[in-house]
């Protein structure tokens, strides 16, 4: 994804007082050095953020991304964002992503070590083409995440149900999964239970029948997934959120891993095992996913 525009923002100069959001603003060049060796979001990935769908100009689901940013901010004892400074941040970066479907990604630090302020950024990307992996699905392997079911509720201080920046064991696992000669990986819990993907929210079918893994494992509520619930719901089809143990995940009659650039991304394989893909209900989704959504 090349980066098109990039904007620092200043968080603790918006205030309630403050109607001239846009002077909290400052456009800089996405190609230039703009943060300090001392940045804390670099040395400790020690900070927040969310990536935002945009689909010809329009930023997709810009409320529940904003929401959950707050709530990752609330769990990482971070300051509260100014929720119409974030929005005004994520028009103009929209704005500048052209035609076609681009990513805004939002980035709140605890900012520069010993320093009194944090720093925050948002920018403007065109993003990649998924029209091959939507269409044709994807290889996925199932992998430990190395905790119990019950982790959240017994360690909160493992922020598991913040979208942070500390992304090393995401990323380690999808080389994992790779090396596995698949595509994508499912988080499972020590306990044998589904989790999510390192970068998407899993759905799946049984019958009419849709169910994701319920968030109280620490699982990052999915914008994207909880979009597609309504949509589903308008449909007539039911949906739930369930503690789902791994059997049923392979004895689902389909699988999406679902998420905001990426979209809906349909299962063919699991750890080796076909699965059946459906590609027009897919291409249904995704063409609800493509429409502008607020």
């Amino acid at each position: 994804m090349a980066l098109r525009f990039a904007l620092m923002i200043d968080p603790l100069a918006a205030d309630e007082t403050n109607s001239e959001l846009r002077s909290t603003f400052t456009a800089v060049d996405p190609a230039a050095p703009a943060l300090t060796v001392g940045e804390l979001s670099t040395q400790r990935g020690d900070g927040i953020f969310e990536s935002i769908g945009v689909v010809d100009g329009h930023p997709q689901e810009v409320e529940a991304h904003l929401d959950r940013l707050a709530h990752s901010a609330e769990l990482c004892d971070l300051p509260a964002p100014h929720i119409d400074q974030w929005r005004e941040a994520v028009a103009i970066a929209a704005a500048e992503c052209g035609p076609g479907e681009g990513v805004v990604k939002l980035i709140l630090s605890r900012g520069v070590e010993h320093g009194p302020t944090p720093t925050a950024w948002a920018t403007a990307a065109s993003a990649a083409d998924f029209t091959a992996v939507r269409r044709d699905g994807i290889r996925v392997v199932t992998l430990d995440r190395g905790y119990a079911i019950d982790a959240p509720a017994r360690a909160p201080w493992l922020l598991l149900g913040a979208k942070t920046l500390s992304y090393a064991v995401n990323m380690a696992a999808l080389r994992e999964a790779h090396r596995r000669d698949a595509d994508d990986a499912v988080f499972l819990s020590s306990d044998g239970f589904v989790l999510e993907a390192p970068t998407a929210s899993l759905i799946l079918r049984r019958g009419d029948t849709f169910v994701t893994p319920a968030p109280n494992g620490g699982i990052l509520h999915g914008t994207t997934q909880l979009s597609l619930f309504d949509h589903l719901a308008a449909r007539g089809f039911e949906t739930g959120y369930e503690t789902i143990p791994v059997d049923e995940l392979r004895g689902a009659d389909a699988a999406w891993l679902v998420s905001s650039v990426r979209l809906a991304a349909p299962v063919r394989e699991i750890d080796g095992v076909a699965v059946d893909v459906d590609p027009e209900f897919t291409a249904s989704l995704n063409d609800y996913l493509l429409s502008p959504r607020d």
